[in-house]
């Protein structure tokens, strides 16, 4: 069996993505077993010497001032487990979760936790024998770490609360004894390490974000195929042009829109005798939006790596110097930053889309019949899709509010500013379906408009882009039931089928800029 060995603090992407895709088995090399063990030792001294600290003997929050009998300290975390697991709302899917436990284990076995081996060994007993924990999605400020909800990924480890086995939900003590494996005692400060961090805001964000990759490409082809069938010029994506601007995703995209269209008859049909001088912004301005999105998608991809690999709980164990350090660590600012980033890069993309669908359907602009249906009037054809893509267009723009500008006090004003990063994060994954519906009504208007123009054909590469959306859907002849046509385009970006075909091009816009 495949198994994936992880180093501390340096999970790539690419890894990230492979747990977040299916579950695959996990085990940490034996050597950061010796940073874990002295960082539990220096914990421990605390414990026997009776020296106050926050965290270990000590109250949370507010009640910091509260000192613990040191009789009580494994009621202390097992109590702050209990209480904290306040989350409300639908569970995480269960690839959250998956990101979610694989970057806490991370996090922890970095030695600056205090934590037990034997813990950081139960978590990953736990996620090999593929039990997900039932994490409520609402709860979390992003500040203060994400307490609620990883306090409900912590409860598995006390045999409380519920889980996902094989896809159902079961009590979290049964999943454990049908798994042979034993609920844990939590020691000192071994409870306030695992809800403490920003592991689920990351991993919300990620979730987005891996979506967002197959919707990008996906947009960019079909961007592509729309300038085509609208028989729009391919001069404003000349490499002369971008290359004095200096922008490089607005460079990389006008280059891969040159290549898609390069080799269309389409385009060939009207080099001379188009009495158009330039074409609407949706088209001849795709390499300066679409790429500016590209921009900024690499820059988050830069911050939700780096938080992955982050220890985010407090306080804070340098053995080396036997020195516990109370901070601020956990405040989620970074990942609000990232997904209000984000956020805005998805409603442009989707925007963006739904203004080339609008055009299309728009005799006196495109050319093509009245709302790409030979005989309208009888039929309505593409008009009320249009306005679907518009409703969620106009819906994403209301989402794309910046969430981090928003803060409210908690915990009796201790902890009075916060950051609002789950929500942010949180709040992605519909803006990322609502664009990549949007981008599958554009690819039905624009291969329907590749069949009006038959027998012209498009590039071989936009050529294969239609040919594939064909296996799924048949040309709209007449009106027809429209949502299963809808839903099944949205189902091959999803399935990532697009980026397998054109796999090599999405390499090229997606690796590293340098």
């Amino acid at each position: 069996m495949h198994v994936i060995k992880l180093i501390p603090g340096d999970l790539s992407i690419q890894v990230l993505r492979s747990i977040w895709s299916r579950h695959v088995p996990i085990k940490f090399d034996k050597n950061v077993w010796n940073d874990v063990e002295k960082a539990e030792q220096t914990v421990q001294n605390i414990v026997k010497s009776e020296q106050v600290v926050y965290g270990v003997n000590t109250g949370f929050g507010k009640l910091a001032l509260n000192t613990i009998p040191k009789e009580n300290l494994k009621k202390l975390q097992k109590n702050l487990i209990l209480s904290h697991a306040t989350g409300v709302g639908e569970y995480l899917e269960a690839k959250i979760a998956r990101l979610i436990m694989v970057m806490k284990l991370a996090s922890l076995a970095q030695g600056y936790s205090g934590v037990r081996k034997a813990l950081i060994q139960k978590l990953i007993d736990i996620y090999n024998a593929h039990i997900i924990p039932c994490i409520p999605a609402k709860g979390s400020v992003g500040a203060s770490g994400d307490l609620a909800p990883l306090s409900h990924m912590s409860l598995l480890l006390l045999g409380e609360g519920d889980v996902i086995v094989n896809g159902h939900v079961i009590d979290a003590k049964t999943a454990l004894q049908q798994a042979g494996i034993e609920p844990i005692e939590l020691e000192a400060k071994e409870g306030l390490a695992l809800i403490n961090g920003t592991q689920v805001s990351t991993s919300l964000a990620l979730h987005s974000f891996f979506m967002l990759e197959t919707t990008f490409f996906a947009a960019s082809l079909t961007g592509a195929l729309t300038t085509d069938v609208s028989r729009g010029s391919d001069t404003p994506f000349d490499s002369r042009i971008h290359q004095i601007r200096r922008q490089k995703g607005q460079i990389k995209m006008a280059s891969l829109y040159k290549e898609l269209i390069a080799g269309s008859e389409i385009r060939d049909s009207h080099l001379e005798n188009d009495e158009r001088v330039q074409d609407p912004y949706c088209l001849r301005c795709q390499p300066q939006v679409m790429g500016a999105c590209l921009d900024l998608i690499h820059q988050v991809q830069a911050t939700l790596a780096t938080e992955a690999n982050a220890v985010t709980d407090n306080p804070l164990v340098f053995s080396d110097s036997q020195a516990i350090l109370s901070g601020g660590i956990f405040h989620a600012e970074p990942i609000a930053f990232a997904c209000d980033i984000l956020a805005l890069a998805i409603s442009e993309i989707g925007s963006l889309s739904e203004r080339r669908i609008a055009m299309l359907i728009d005799t006196n602009i495109s050319k093509l019949p009245p709302f790409l249906v030979r005989n309208a009037g009888i039929n309505s054809g593409f008009m009320i899709a249009h306005v679907s893509a518009a409703a969620l267009a106009s819906e994403n723009k209301s989402l794309a509010h910046p969430a981090s500008v928003d803060t409210i006090p908690t915990s009796a004003n201790q902890e009075d500013h916060v950051s609002m990063a789950t929500f942010a994060a949180r709040r992605l994954k519909d803006m990322t379906e609502n664009t990549m519906t949007i981008i599958a009504i554009e690819l039905l208007a624009a291969a329907q408009g590749v069949d009006l123009l038959r027998p012209l054909r498009s590039s071989n590469a936009l050529e294969k882009l239609h040919n594939e959306l064909r296996k799924k859907v048949d040309f709209y002849e007449d009106d027809r039931y429209f949502a299963p046509d809808i839903n099944q385009a949205v189902q091959l970006i999803k399935d990532g089928v697009i980026d397998e075909l054109f796999k090599d091009r999405i390499k090229l816009l997606f690796d590293s800029y340098e």
